[in-house]
């Protein structure tokens, strides 16, 4: 049975943290639904590049979903922090033990909303004083439990690739990272 994950973009979203998580999910036959949480399809990048989602956050039902990302930017961070029905998923994934991740500046929502305490999480260095409550570690890639966080942009394939790995499994994410020649 194919997964489903919702991929949040806001103005102001990290374009290739956001992309190379869809994009390496979608590769491994994940369904993606790309959901704005700035109240409408069309959205600006933090670097200017116009991108068009698939729904609207509020619009989505996640009780299929098997899991949420966040990814970083600014402002796309505190806009997807602002927005009701992204924190309200995350808590409700995260407390029914489905899958929630963030990368960059993200796992800074995911420590206000009370999901990293007592955990171990990483995110971008200028956002680890905004882990209240974590562990925080100084690595790409920090799994712990149904919580994945990444310390930003130059982790994003390898916290796609474990995306993958937890979803599509091992042998999908193997493949993956060798089709788009990723040696790491």
């Amino acid at each position: 049975m194919s997964k489903k994950v919702v991929v949040f973009f806001a103005e102001g979203t990290e374009e290739c943290e956001a992309l190379i998580v869809v994009d390496l999910l979608r590769r491994a036959k994940v369904e993606v639904v790309v959901a704005s949480a700035s109240g409408k399809p069309e959205l600006t990048s933090s670097h200017g590049i116009r991108l068009c989602a698939d729904a609207l956050a509020e619009e989505v039902d996640y009780s299929g979903v098997d899991m949420v990302v966040l990814p970083g930017g600014i402002p796309g961070t505190p806009n997807l922090a602002a927005n009701a029905a992204v924190t309200a998923a995350a808590v409700e994934l995260a407390n029914s033990g489905r899958k929630v991740a963030a990368i960059c500046a993200a796992p800074s929502v995911l420590a206000s909303l009370g999901l990293l305490e007592g955990r171990c999480a990483t995110s971008h260095a200028s956002f680890q004083d905004k882990l209240a409550g974590a562990k925080v570690l100084d690595q790409e890639v920090v799994v712990d439990g149904n919580i994945t966080t990444s310390y930003g942009l130059g982790g994003a394939i390898p916290f796609a690739l474990e995306l993958v790995r937890q979803l599509a499994g091992p042998e999908e994410a193997s493949r993956i990272q060798a089709a788009i020649a990723y040696r790491h």
